[in-house]
Order: structure tokens, then C-alpha cells, then sequence
């Protein structure tokens, strides 16, 4: 048996962060380019989970079109994740069940951190109003696919924040 603690950043003390993506963004690449872009979402997990590795954070991937999915995936963070990086899509602007879903987890410590690819106040106005920001510790839009990689670094930030708080 060995007595030592893991090193920092060893997987057995790494922060662990969900990159979770709403209805639609399975089509990155392929969707409405003018707004979106042309990478695709793999592309964007490939960066993101690379950022995370060269930050010491192992993050997992996982997509949905369904809202109870959606739900089911951020519930499951209380097993081990340190955070979660989440585009609800268009889920934003009218889902309180996945609000609701956010606001617990970050009850319990879990931060969450809103990303959008679009500007989404530069947008229609059915899409300035996001339900599900309120509860989130952050929210980043209108920068690209890079946002997610702003995103990822806030949640990494307030992972250390708080368990600075809590004197870990």
C-alpha cells in the first residue's frame, strides 16, 4: 500500500470536467456556416480535451438533441466531475429542467459555465434571454469555437477557487 498522495494533476486528483453540448451542435460543420462556422464538433472536443490534458483536467465529451438526456448527463456529474462546460443550444432560452438540472449541481460544487458559438444578443431576440445563466457561474458568447476553450479555463478557475475555499 502507498502511503504517498497522488502527485497533482495524476488522474487520482486532476480535476474531471463534462464538455456537454445541446440539441443541433451534432452538426457543427455542417450547420448554418455564416453563423457557426465550419469546425466540426469533434474538432471541437479534440481541442478542448487537448487544452484540458495540457491544464492538468481530464475532460469527457458527450452530446445530446434530447432535454431528459441533457438532464440525466448533468445529474451523473455528481459521481466524480469537477465541472461542466455546457451548450445547451437553444435549450438556453426556455428549458428551467435543465436550469433547474444546473442549479443543483452547482449546489453541491460543481461549476458550470455557459458557452455559446454566436453572439446570441446579436441575434434574435428570442435568443437575449438565457434561463439557464442565472445559475451557471459564467457564461461566454460571440467567440467561436474558441469560446469553448474560454469556457473550459473560467470552470478550471473556479474548480481551483473553490477548493481553495474549502481548503483543499
Amino acid at each position: 500500500m502507498n502511503a504517498n498522495p497522488p502527485a497533482a494533476g495524476s488522474p487520482a486528483t486532476r480535476p474531471r470536467v463534462l464538455l456537454l453540448h445541446g440539441p443541433n451542435l451534432n452538426l457543427l460543420g455542417e450547420r448554418d456556416r455564416a453563423t457557426y462556422g465550419s469546425t466540426t464538433l469533434r474538432d471541437v472536443e479534440e481541442r478542448v480535451t487537448a487544452l484540458g490534458a495540457e491544464l492538468g483536467a481530464e475532460v469527457r465529451c458527450a452530446q445530446s438533441n434530447s432535454e431528459g438526456a441533457l438532464i440525466d448527463l448533468i445529474h451523473a456529474t455528481r459521481s466524480g466531475d469537477s465541472g461542466i462546460v455546457f451548450n445547451p443550444g437553444a435549450y438556453a432560452h426556455y428549458s428551467y429542467a435543465l436550469r433547474d438540472a444546473v442549479e443543483v449541481v452547482a449546489s453541491l460544487g460543481i461549476p458550470c459555465v455557459e458557452v455559446h458559438i454566436s453572439n446570441v444578443h446579436a441575434r434574435e431576440s428570442f435568443r437575449h434571454t438565457s434561463v439557464t445563466a442565472p445559475v451557471c457561474q459564467g457564461m461566454v458568447s460571440g467567440h467561436g469555437v474558441f469560446g469553448y476553450e474560454l469556457a473550459l479555463r473560467s470552470v478550471l478557475h473556479r474548480i481551483a477557487e473553490w477548493g481553495a475555499a474549502d481548503g483543499v
